[in-house]
């Protein structure tokens, strides 16, 4: 018997969508070594992604863009304080570290979400979460070049940028999450992106060192740079969005986060051809300990998950044997 085509094909979605972030990130950076700045290319990310997002919306399902008037508040805070925020701290991370180092940092907040969880919700500390928290924690160590104090005194603001990211990210996960019991993904992102669009374009009338209302527009980029910015605005964000979300639909969100780690391996292999960036044999142990929790972790989420259902199974079949 050949296994389904199904899961092959979700797996397949969520690795694509993971490579074509990866090649976000080094193209982030190539910008910023060509004079743009985080903050440009944040506003630029957003602006762009949110125009066609809706325009596509608008062709394929208009109904996804309507939300009550009681919700304005909760995806304005999702989007202010949630995306907007991701958008930027993952972005200045990357301008200021090697772009895998910078992607691995990010990656601790299912690490984050699990302490989140014991320490607010007053989960119970399993072992896996225990030995995943310590991982990362050695992980993330070795990632930033802490055993090196020369490369960890030039990557301290890298690194603090980089744990606000993780942060931020945990954050937008744990909010975002409930708008999705209620509506769907692309509805929570296209308002989530609004919002933030909204903020960074305007941010520039309040605040001097920001960009001024759609700034994006008023630069004169060559033609490499343009490509790059359309390239981290639509398959660096809206595609693999949706192949992800298409991903998770096929197979179990816990499987799609596990192939995900695919992000950081591939940034690394992608940003060493393209920017020649090198992680030292210790920073690659630690992506390795980063990875190895976030699928601890993930696994200990599928075996919660599914053991109400075996255990109901089991009281079936005790009954049955028993009748």
């Amino acid at each position: 018997m050949t296994a389904s085509p199904v899961p092959r094909k979700g797996y397949l979605f969520v690795a694509l969508a993971a490579i074509l972030w990866a090649v976000s990130g080094s193209s982030a950076k190539y910008l910023f070594l060509g004079g743009m700045t985080p903050l440009q290319l944040t506003q630029a990310r957003v602006t762009l992604s949110g125009l066609l997002l809706l325009i596509w919306l608008v062709l394929r399902n208009r109904s996804l863009l309507v939300i009550p008037p009681r919700q304005v508040p909760y995806f304005a805070a999702l989007g202010i304080a949630g995306l907007a925020m991701v958008n930027f701290t993952y972005l200045i991370t990357i301008s200021k570290l090697n772009v895998a180092a910078a992607i691995l940092l990010q990656y601790l907040a299912p690490v984050l979400i699990a302490l989140h969880s014991v320490v607010l919700l007053r989960e119970r500390l399993s072992a896996a979460t225990l030995v995943a928290v310590v991982g990362a924690t050695a992980g993330c160590y070795l990632v930033v070049g802490g055993y090196n104090l020369d490369l960890l005194a030039l990557n301290r603001q890298g690194v603090l940028w980089g744990l606000t990211a993780a942060v931020s990210f945990a954050g937008y996960s744990i909010c975002s999450e409930k708008g999705m019991r209620r509506y769907s993904p692309w509805t929570v992102l296209f308002h989530s992106i609004l919002f933030a669009a909204l903020f960074w374009n305007t941010l520039g009338l309040v605040w001097k060192g920001a960009p001024p209302p759609v700034d994006l527009f008023r630069q004169t980029y060559e033609p490499l740079q343009w490509a790059l910015i359309l390239y981290v605005a639509i398959l660096g964000t809206l595609v693999p969005f949706g192949l992800y979300f298409e991903g998770i639909s096929l197979i179990r969100s816990t499987r799609a986060s596990i192939t995900a780690t695919l992000e950081p391996i591939s940034a690394g292999v992608i940003s060493f051809f393209m920017l020649g960036e090198v992680l030292e044999p210790l920073q690659m142990v630690g992506g390795g300990l980063v990875i190895g929790a976030i699928i601890l972790l993930q696994l200990r989420k599928e075996y919660d998950d599914a053991t109400p259902d075996l255990l109901r199974r089991r009281h079936q079949a005790r009954e049955i044997h028993g009748a």
